[in-house]
């Protein structure tokens, strides 16, 4: 399992110089673009003061989401040589991609709250348990998303095609540059559906002390990853021999 996760982190990161710093510099500019942009219209975020802050609390939580569940999702492909080994089965490949990605997103998430708080000089009392409960949560979607993926990927061609434009707009839908609770009702009833939205909301109880938002649900966010976690797996186990000689 070590040597898997070593190889995917050369592969993954040590193929061009600089792999991990891009990782970092990525969600610092998009958050610094969104800064930017929404400054010049606005004179203060939905919450707090701090545009920085505020984009970072809702875009980091996205982008874990959609690292993790594409490491997973995309990991038999990328390993697919290595499955003609015996002692290498689908679910060492998923797990040490999950393991990779995760804890590069969170290095990620530590180093870019560090410098947000760095650069405004920012002074809050966080409150963590919201922040890890944002953490564990998304992974566990992430994984289980993923992990279907994994399968529909290889089962129907156009899968992967299909889900890239599916979620382009998860952007704008999933509470980035906004709060649930700016949104009009008719939107709110369509957007509670996604399950990043509850997540970003979660997130930001953790930096926000007086934001208490009553839609999240993290029941939901978990079934949400648990049911396709569970039929991933299933059917990963049930077409695996399928899979390896396809």
């Amino acid at each position: 399992m070590v040597a898997l996760i070593l190889r995917e982190m050369s592969t993954s990161y040590g193929r061009t110089p600089g792999g991990y710093l891009w990782a970092i510099l990525q969600p610092l500019a998009v958050i610094a673009v969104l800064t930017l942009a929404f400054s010049m219209m606005l004179r203060s975020p939905s919450l707090g003061t701090s545009f920085l802050l505020f984009y970072a609390t809702g875009f980091l939580v996205l982008r874990m989401f959609q690292e993790v569940s594409g490491a997973v999702g995309w990991a038999i492909g990328f390993n697919q040589a290595l499955l003609a080994y015996p002692r290498v089965t689908y679910v060492d490949t998923l797990i040490a991609r999950a393991i990779l990605a995760v804890l590069t997103q969170i290095m990620v998430s530590v180093i870019v709250f560090a410098t947000v708080f760095t650069i405004e000089d920012i002074r809050i009392i966080m409150d963590f348990k919201p922040i890890l409960q944002t953490f564990g949560a998304v992974v566990l979607l992430a994984v289980g998303i993923g992990t279907f993926n994994a399968y529909a990927s290889f089962s129907f061609p156009l899968y992967k095609t299909a889900w890239n434009v599916a979620t382009r707009p998860l952007m704008l839908a999933s509470a980035i540059f906004y709060t649930y609770d700016d949104l009009p009702t008719f939107a709110q009833n369509i957007l509670w559906f996604n399950p990043l939205i509850h997540l970003t909301g979660l997130m930001r109880t953790g930096f926000y002390a007086s934001y208490e938002p009553t839609y999240i649900s993290l029941t939901y966010v978990c079934l949400v990853g648990a049911v396709p976690l569970f039929f991933g797996v299933l059917l990963l186990r049930r077409y695996t021999r399928d899979i390896l000689y396809k």
